[in-house]
């Protein structure tokens, strides 16, 4: 695990972003575990959370891309974020790069449009989200892409739970990455937390993540 994805876990640990426990998600799937990006608003988690996303940008091999897009509400904190912290890591490349988000209403006065930011217009746009779990917020993201004449160019979220889909065998992403053909990359994966959890939980709760996993894990999707 890298430095920013180790300190991303920790400070979401005590922060309460990640906590562990019995929870319900709405899948109906009990979990041993739970990931609530909504409490990602203290100064330094925040920080956290902007670093880990730029440096998987930059280390991601194929992510080229000219505006970041942050799907309302969740996601134009981490666009605004993240920008900011791209330009302090690389001004020549990402300094004059803008970021967009979606109004949950459309505005028909002042300035108008569907939009607030940069244009998405002509543009390869990347996609900033948390967990992609239905991948409803995805492909209502990529409506407004093509709306407003954007390329969808890859996505990056916070978290990758690696667990299939109800009644499917493969996730949301594989899903995702099979129906557009761009890149997905995740900060940190359901494996890096539990990697964490060994050195903080006892063990009968680590066997509750591990048995999830055993229940839920998701299989490569068929081509």
């Amino acid at each position: 695990m890298k430095d920013h994805q180790a300190r991303l876990i920790q400070l979401s640990y005590e922060n309460k972003i990640l906590t562990f426990g019995d929870f319900i998600l709405k899948s109906g799937r009990k979990s041993p575990y739970f990931f609530n990006s909504g409490f990602f608003c203290a100064g330094d988690v925040l920080g956290a959370v902007a670093d880990s996303y730029a440096q998987t940008i930059i280390d991601a091999p194929d992510l080229e891309f000219d505006i970041i897009f942050g799907p309302a509400y969740k996601g134009i904190p981490l666009a605004a974020v993240t920008i900011v912290k791209l330009a302090e890591k690389d001004p020549t490349k990402y300094g004059k790069m803008e970021y967009a988000y979606n109004r949950k209403e459309k505005k028909d006065h002042g300035e108008g449009g569907n939009t607030v930011g940069g244009s998405l217009k002509g543009k390869r746009v990347l996609i900033l989200d948390d967990v992609m779990t239905a991948g409803t917020a995805i492909r209502e993201s990529m409506a407004i892409i093509n709306a407003e004449g954007g390329i969808l160019a890859g996505v990056v979220l916070i978290l990758d739970r690696q667990e299939r889909m109800v009644d499917y065998e493969h996730s949301m992403i594989a899903q995702v990455k099979k129906d557009y053909g761009v890149p997905i990359y995740s900060i940190i994966t359901l494996d890096n937390i539990v990697q964490f959890a060994k050195g903080k939980l006892p063990e009968q709760d680590i066997k509750k993540i591990e048995d999830y996993i055993a229940k839920y894990k998701a299989s490569p999707i068929s081509v």
